[in-house]
């Protein structure tokens, strides 16, 4: 019995290593950058990576083939002149869509721009994977959008690994938990019970792989970076007038904000000002006493030498 059990536990080692091995292929990740235009993934044929970029240069979407799994990041830079309230319209987006907030921070700037306080926001949001090119409709008529860039990576090939190891490991303990059930010998049941553990620990780490898989694919990432302003950065690249004009009405708008900051500074530094120009006023009346002592002594000097 010891020695079946020995051939069994060696035969069953043999066809997980193999497994391992057919299974470790690298990811063939294809990712690419969006910036209102879609490359097609190394993955894909020709033919469906033409269709793909011309769907998405029509339409402004992205359709992938619903036989892959992908991986969707999204990094967008919008502005906004009301901080408050597009956070108050993008949480009702967001839930709209069945989607959350895992990250959020907020920085409300101690220093003034522009005569105002500058604020920004920074989120990390995850919306279902269908429902990314909705969220991005939604944000450009809530927000101006600076920089989009969107990518995408086929990760088939390490799921369908993971998958088939899983069950490679499923299989083997089931077999595993029948031997232990068999076993006549301390021996048999020690070593039994050791595979088993290493099985058990592999199969936790290939779930949990498969899990994180899971909720990549089925939530895209949306970074997003989210700055109060007070005039919108131009889309589209202005004309030599317009940068002519633009920038001579910054320009006067710096002159008047400069002449406002000096304003409000003399206002505010009145008190020290005050005071500096007391302690100026009792440093020149000293300096004149002791000039006009220095004077008197010398004409004294001089009167008592002439006589």
């Amino acid at each position: 019995m010891k020695k079946y059990l020995s051939i069994v536990l060696c035969l069953l080692l043999a066809a997980s290593l193999l497994a391992g091995c057919g299974s470790s292929a690298n990811t063939s990740a294809a990712s690419y950058d969006m910036e209102y235009a879609v490359e097609s993934p190394a993955v894909m044929d020709a033919a469906q990576g033409a269709a793909l970029k011309n769907s998405a240069a029509d339409t402004g979407s992205t359709t992938l083939p619903e036989s892959r799994k992908w991986i969707i990041t999204v990094n967008l830079t919008a502005e906004t002149d009301d901080l408050d309230a597009l956070q108050t319209v993008l949480d009702e987006k967001i839930a709209a869509l069945q989607g959350y907030v895992e990250d959020q921070s907020v920085y409300n700037g101690s220093a003034y721009q522009s005569g105002r306080r500058y604020r920004s926001a920074s989120l990390t949001i995850r919306i279902p994977a269908d429902q990314v090119d909705a969220f991005l409709q939604d944000m450009g008529g809530i927000a101006n959008i600076v920089r989009q860039n969107k990518s995408i990576e086929d990760v088939t090939l390490s799921y369908t690994a993971t998958e088939n190891r899983l069950k490679a490991l499923e299989t083997e303990e089931t077999r595993l938990l029948e031997l232990l059930a068999q076993a006549e010998t301390m021996s048999d049941l020690l070593e039994i019970e050791a595979r088993l553990s290493e099985v058990r620990y592999e199969l936790e780490n290939y779930a949990s792989q498969k899990r994180l898989y899971d909720n990549q694919i089925d939530y895209a990432t949306i970074y997003l970076s989210i700055e109060e302003v007070q005039e919108y950065t131009p889309v589209e690249e202005p004309t030599l007038w317009e940068r002519i004009r633009d920038g001579f009405k910054d320009n006067l708008e710096d002159v008047g904000e400069g002449l406002l900051d000096v304003l409000v500074w003399f206002i505010v530094s009145i008190p020290t000002l005050v005071v500096l120009a007391a302690v100026v006023l009792i440093v020149v009346l000293v300096v004149k006493r002791i000039r006009r002592r220095r004077a008197v002594k010398k004409a004294a000097k001089q009167k008592k030498a002439e006589e």
